[in-house]
């Protein structure tokens, strides 16, 4: 069975876990740029917080930490992982066709196949946001949830963030799933999501300044505007999502699908309301 197709880290931009500064002043000056200010007086974002927790837990616990021996080792981890993905990831034809019997799932090779497989397709997009494919994806997607997802939580509110959350997680994948009918490769992770929030972001913040890591700049830690970062990235992705093909690699579409529908509900949800000009007083009014 090939690996599960992840939805990856959003992308490259910020990336801390690549730099290797000359000096520590350095580094602090990217962990600064990189932690989001907190005003005076504004509440801490705790769905923000609460996602990345229950993200790192349901990782630690999975057979893909590596942290828990009931799972073996070598061959028979490796076949743990696998049904792991299978029962808690997306696989795209499932999701127009119905749960694929256990025999179809594409096992590797000495993996012993379950009887049967209790699995509602639906709630596996749900499942699968908080599913990742290894420490750098976790990782790399929980940098850039804890970097974006309090500037937005803080406008939209956390009940309100959280519906927002899910259910770009939910169109994300949907929309990878119309580009793939007929893959039966897991989808994993929550950057269709994540990618929902950059694009909110993108709308609600556009001027923020975010320290970024650009591998063609050397990594040197630079200060951009956020719709600078973001429009490059979304670029990015897009480019990619154009000569995506089927097998192990990023789910870009569900990147760009993830962030379009994310500014575009934002832009909505918190558009300028038009202000009425003053009428100018007809004869006779505001007099004494």
């Amino acid at each position: 069975m090939p690996p599960p197709r992840r939805q990856g880290e959003p992308g490259l931009l910020p990336r801390f876990s690549s730099y290797r500064g000359p000096t520590a002043r350095a580094a602090r000056a990217v962990v600064r740029g990189l932690v989001p200010a907190r005003r005076p007086g504004v509440r801490p974002p705790l769905v923000t917080y609460c996602l990345i927790g229950l993200c790192v837990l349901v990782f630690l616990v999975s057979p893909l930490s590596g942290l828990d021996p009931a799972y073996g080792t070598g061959h028979a981890q490796l076949c743990a992982q696998a049904r792991y993905f299978d029962r808690w990831g997306v696989i795209p034809v499932e999701l127009w066709h119905g749960t694929l019997a256990p025999a179809s799932l594409g096992l590797p090779s000495g993996c012993p196949v379950p009887a049967r497989m209790v699995k509602v397709p639906f709630l596996s997009v749900l499942t699968s946001l908080f599913v990742h494919g290894g420490w750098a994806h976790l990782l790399g997607n929980m940098l850039f949830l804890y970097v974006f997802g309090a500037g937005v939580e803080e406008r939209m509110g956390r009940a309100r963030f959280a519906v927002f959350y899910v259910v770009t997680g939910y169109v994300a994948t949907y929309g990878y799933a119309l580009g793939h009918q007929g893959s039966a490769q897991t989808l994993v992770g929550a950057s269709g999501a994540i990618s929902g929030v950059l694009g909110a972001y993108l709308f609600l913040h556009p001027s923020a300044r975010v320290t970024s890591l650009f591998p063609f700049l050397l990594f040197l830690p630079l200060r951009f505007p956020a719709w600078v970062v973001l429009a490059f990235w979304f670029g990015l992705q897009w480019i990619a999502a154009r000569t995506e093909q089927a097998g192990p690699a990023v789910a870009y579409l569900a990147h760009v699908t993830g962030f379009v529908f994310g500014f575009a509900v934002t832009a909505a949800l918190f558009r300028p309301r038009s202000k009425l000009a003053p009428q100018a007083a007809t004869r006779g009014e505001g007099q004494p």
